[in-house]
């Protein structure tokens, strides 16, 4: 034990701190400018200097550890003195606008000043003049109250990751300022604001409207973007949010937030939400009342389960949706409507890839904590970029990179270009063909641990593919692909991250297959990224075809009569559709009424014009939404809903942690809007099924009754965080069911497209995120409309530059957008994003659905490209 005195109190120490850390755990504040818990010490401010007994010199408390036995004095007339001169010495350039700058009242210089002086200042001098930056869209720099103490520089780069700003100039002109000059060009996170003691860097959203004293409440509460699920204060003033600041000792994210959870929070507020209930009349969308409309629904549900039956109505479910929402969804489609068709986009690639693993490796092989990532001793992704997908999570990664943790990348990932030790980036379709000849590696470096016989089985029937197939089937050379086997083959419990496009792939088992190939050859944990805020919500919550609430399969007869013995009905035993097949369904005429909550189906699914067209022949549409997108103009009834700050919930993040969401603000409830799950209740009271729910709590107390894996859950255990997998329930366990498991032919690995084409891509830019963010001004004024991302190669032999005018054509459409050039990018694919009106990706992709996974075929699809010059002639290349 170290034991160390501060200002008389005594403190007893298991291991070495900072004098800085023990006085805070003594409750003895020690002031900063340069320090911040998020970042590592730096000692470059003076204002923590503290007086030891035995030593000469003042010493910094940040950088200076406790030794057994050492006195520390905080608040002698000596360093009294020395704060009084660092801060005099502060002011001599710093503009002196308190009552004028938006950090009043949350500005560490003028807490110290208040307390510490001087009274006023001894130089004659003027201070320095630098004009206030507006080139950013949500930035403002000013830096005539920069006092250099690096704070966002050392955020920027060793926190973020980006690099994007530095100090230059030297001595009193010294200044914070961009490397690429004028705008910052960079991700936007924000979290220089968080860490700036001053107003040198400050929102423009919240430019001369924001004071700390406007405040009324502060709500703690979880993102609603990606499935990360960061924990977030909405400040709240009236009915609005003001702000949104990360929660600097909760969560998961510690402090950090990206640009959407920082600031995309807007479009809670944005003009286009839906304000009243609509009906279809003549052909048109009609205002009408909620009495109108739930009758309207009731009778027609009524009618076409009493002609065609329960299993021509088809549910969609939303990730964006609360797990209160979506377990009455699922209730109301199984018990009321007596329909097993209910799925989600969860079922697109999320759902499936976590199927497979755990009938591979068992419940809970995903539910793995985010801060294992940066302390694995290794790190496989593929899939997508996480981050662009999970910006928090891929930070775990750019922070596993600087401790020199080796990262391998499979795929094109240009936010771990500068953190990746070893980059693969073949070409399109080849993927699996690399993936095959890592582990024909790996097996001939690693001995099977004989831990599960029956899949060592299969991983002996995969047909081995050398390092030379695989360079002529990816262009990759061999001596890469081998190297980073060899760097796959030094870890021992690696981080094994998996996006979607490993799995909506026309190779997609293949891809599970091998990946879970790795998983077990290398003892590695995997982490499913998740694009939205609630896709494992969805899972657990029974929003599946084929699975009942707590992940209980309904085939499983012992299970369904649980079930139906609690709901007094008998729950249907044939599994439903799967979205896709819904939709077929509905184009087929074998599905009949569609009721959507919270989804943009005509848009985020592919093939727009095929998907409208199904939809356009369903004889009953209800969509449940906060704005009227494209799939709600297609609607027959239409039900405004509360946005995520407006109702109480919670969500399931990518690691299957539970978290509270907690509702700020009254917002869109006071024009009359409506949960989803009160919504749902009142039809299904009209139904002659009664659900006697007052609030969100009575609806998780039903699911801690109903699923055995959310037994006794409460908020409260929410409330008192790190709340993971299984809970405290009873997780399925069952042995490993390879059953339905293909094994892949010889050869079938390594076959390549008949011809070379162009190939268009989905892609995730870091600041959309599918068509919520569309309605967000902040987002919108960073990325203001889409682009299609080529390689330079491809845009040099088309001579096209940055931001010409392309147009990317399929046999499915055509779009044209600016062109994005990118040195890493294959040459044989080009990318468009999927998230703004009439322009996105899956305009121009085909109806492809995997006959075994259930989800759509996302590669394969060729296009051609062409530039159009300015005289709108077409170039052809």
């Amino acid at each position: 034990m170290i034991t160390v005195t501060i200002n008389g109190k005594k403190l007893l120490l298991e291991k070495p701190v900072t004098i800085l850390d023990a006085a805070k755990r003594a409750g003895i504040h020690i002031p900063t400018l340069c320090h911040h818990e998020i970042l590592e010490a730096f000692g470059g401010c003076r204002l923590c200097l503290v007086e030891i007994e035995k030593v000469p010199r003042l010493q910094t408390s940040c950088t200076m550890n406790v030794t057994d036995g050492m006195v520390v004095w905080t608040e002698t007339e000596k360093v009294v003195e020395a704060r009084k001169a660092m801060l005099e010495f502060l002011l001599i350039n710093h503009a002196l606008d308190c009552p004028y700058c938006d950090k009043a009242g949350e500005c560490d210089l003028q807490d110290l000043s208040m307390k510490y002086g001087p009274a006023a200042g001894r130089f004659a001098e003027g201070k320095r003049k630098h004009p206030e930056s507006y080139d950013d869209p949500i930035i403002v720099r000013n830096m005539e109250r920069c006092i250099s103490c690096t704070r966002c520089v050392r955020m920027c780069e060793r926190v973020q990751g980006d690099s994007a700003i530095s100090m230059v100039n030297r001595t009193s002109k010294t200044f914070v300022e961009p490397f690429s000059g004028g705008r910052y060009n960079c991700e936007y996170c924000g979290n220089c604001l968080t860490v700036c003691p001053v107003g040198a860097i400050m929102s423009r959203l919240h430019k001369h409207t924001y004071r700390p004293w406007y405040i009324e409440k502060e709500v703690n509460t979880v993102c609603s973007y990606c499935g990360v699920g960061c924990s977030l204060t909405a400040q709240v003033r009236g009915d609005s949010i003001v702000r949104v600041v990360p929660e600097m000792e909760k969560g998961l994210n510690k402090g950090l937030l990206c640009n959407r959870g920082r600031f995309g929070y807007d479009y809670v507020t944005s003009p286009q939400r839906l304000k009243t209930p609509l009906i279809r009349k003549e052909g048109e969308l009609q205002q009408a009342t909620w009495s109108e409309a739930f009758a309207f629904i009731a009778q027609k549900l009524k009618e076409i389960k009493e002609k065609e039956g329960g299993s021509a109505i088809a549910g969609i479910a939303s990730a964006r949706c609360t797990n209160e929402d979506n377990y009455v969804f699922q209730k109301f489609l199984r018990v009321v409507l007596g329909s097993n068709n209910i799925d989600s986009v969860a079922g697109f690639a999320f759902a499936p890839a976590q199927r497979f693993f755990e009938n591979i490796f068992g419940q809970g092989v995903t539910a793995n904590p985010l801060h294992g990532i940066s302390r694995s001793d290794g790190i496989f992704i593929t899939g997508a970029d996480p981050t662009t997908v999970n910006p928090i999570l891929g930070l775990q990664v750019r922070g596993a990179s600087r401790k020199r943790v080796p990262v391998v990348t499979l795929g094109h990932m240009p936010g771990l270009v500068r953190f990746a030790t070893q980059r693969l980036v073949p070409q399109p379709l080849t993927d699996t063909a690399v993936l095959a000849a890592l582990v024909t590696e790996l097996i001939k470096r690693r001995p099977l641990s004989g831990e599960k016989p029956a899949f060592e089985e299969i991983i002996g029937k995969i047909p081995p593919v050398s390092l030379k197939d695989a360079e002529e089937r990816s262009g990759i050379p061999a001596g890469e692909i081998g190297g980073c086997a060899e760097i796959l083959s030094g870890m021992t419990n690696p981080a094994l991250i998996i996006g979607r496009d490993s799995v909506q792939s026309s190779r997609g088992q293949e891809n599970l297959l091998l990946l879970a190939a790795l998983t077990y050859l290398l003892n590695g944990r995997i982490y499913l990224l998740s694009e939205l805020p609630n896709e494992q919500g969805l899972v657990d919550m029974g929003c599946l075809p084929d699975m009942l609430p707590g992940g209980r399969p309904l085939a499983v007869e012992s299970f369904r009569k649980r079930y139906g013995e609690f709901f007094s009905t008998e729950i249907p035993a044939a599994p439903g559709l799967s979205l896709m097949e819904s939709i077929e369904g509905a184009k087929a005429g074998k599905i009949k009424a569609l009721y959507i909550m919270g989804e943009n189906v005509a848009y985020n699914v592919p093939d727009t014009a095929f998907v409208k067209e199904a939809l356009s022949s369903l004889e009953f549409i209800v969509v449940q939404d906060i704005f009227l997108n494209e799939t709600a103009r297609l609607a027959h009834v239409v039900l405004p809903t509360l946005a995520w700050s407006e109702k109480e919930g919670s969500y399931t993040n990518l690691e299957r942690r539970l978290q509270h969401v907690r509702k700020a603000v009254e917002g869109a409830r006071s024009s009359g809007s409506m949960e989803d799950w009160r919504i749902i209740a009142e039809i299904s009271r009209m139904l002659g099924t009664e659900m006697k729910y007052s609030d969100a709590g009575d609806i998780l107390a039903e699911i801690a009754k109903v699923s055995p894996l959310h037994k006794g859950i409460t908020y409260g255990d929410m409330d008192a965080g790190e709340f993971l997998w299984p809970y405290k329930g009873e997780p399925l366990r069952h042995d490993v069911s390879i059953a339905g498991i293909e094994i892949p032919e010889a050869g079938s690995l390594l076959k390549k497209p008949e011809k070379e084409a162009l190939y268009v891509g989905i892609e995730r830019p870091l600041f959309h995120s599918a068509t919520q963010s569309r309605s967000s001004s902040a987002l919108n004024s960073i990325l203001p409309e889409p682009y299609v991302r080529l390689s330079r190669a491809l845009a040099q032999r088309m001579s096209i530059a940055d931001g010409d005018s392309v147009a990317v054509s399929t046999s499915a459409g055509t779009v044209e957008l600016p062109a994005l050039l990118d040195p890493d990018m294959p040459e044989g694919m080009v990318l468009v994003a999927n998230n703004f009106a009439d322009r996105g990706v899956f305009r121009v992709m085909s109806w492809r659905m995997h006959a075994a996974t259930k989800s759509p075929v996302l590669d394969g699809m060729e296009a051609t490209l062409r530039k159009i010059d300015r005289k709108t002639a077409e170039v052809s290349g």
